[in-house]
């Protein structure tokens, strides 16, 4: 029996040593079946396809809510449902808001009831990216909906919690003073 699995380790070895070189040129450089080029340009066009099809995701979901948004030049999305009488807020304060964090379905993730009031320093980071940039659109006192494509979000890999990779995030919020 030891025979048949030493000839066996022995035949898998050769073979593998065999397939190996059978991959190189006689300059023994491996050949590629696709160019750098071509796999670019493949990944390219699959990541256009993904980009795309979570708009259309979006766009679905203002139509289903029949909301009035203002798109920004990086997806982010916004509209402002009652105007607070505070100023901008601008780069370096600090933001105290309500919120509650969906997904397109509409299922809650997370709540200021839950989580607690979230507060931050804009433009220190700790806070999605798309998060930020709304809050630089907005006033102290605003109730506004917001939002966020997955590269504005917690892109490729989700917040390790509840939030998947690649999902674009709906956030309801209330700025407060």
């Amino acid at each position: 029996m030891k025979r048949v699995g030493y000839f066996f380790f022995l035949f898998l070895t050769i073979s593998f040593f065999g397939l190996v070189s059978s991959c190189t040129n006689q300059s023994g450089e491996p050949y590629r079946s696709v160019s750098d080029k071509d796999l670019s340009k493949s990944l390219e066009k699959a990541n256009r396809y993904l980009v795309r099809a979570e708009n259309e995701q979006i766009n679905d979901y203002v139509r289903r809510h029949k909301l009035k948004m203002t798109e920004t030049g990086t997806g982010l999305r916004y509209t402002v449902h009652m105007e607070g009488n505070g100023q901008l807020i601008k780069k370096g304060e600090l933001v105290k808001l309500k919120f509650v964090l969906k997904f397109l379905t509409g299922d809650i993730v997370y709540t200021s009831e839950d989580k607690g009031v979230k507060t931050f320093v804009v433009g220190q980071g700790g806070v999605e990216s798309g998060l930020e940039e709304a809050i630089l659109l907005l006033r102290r006192g605003d109730k506004a909906t917001i939002i966020l494509p997955s590269h504005l979000a917690f892109g490729l890999l989700g917040d390790e919690d509840k939030i998947p990779p690649k999902t674009s995030l709906v956030y309801e919020i209330e700025i407060l003073d």
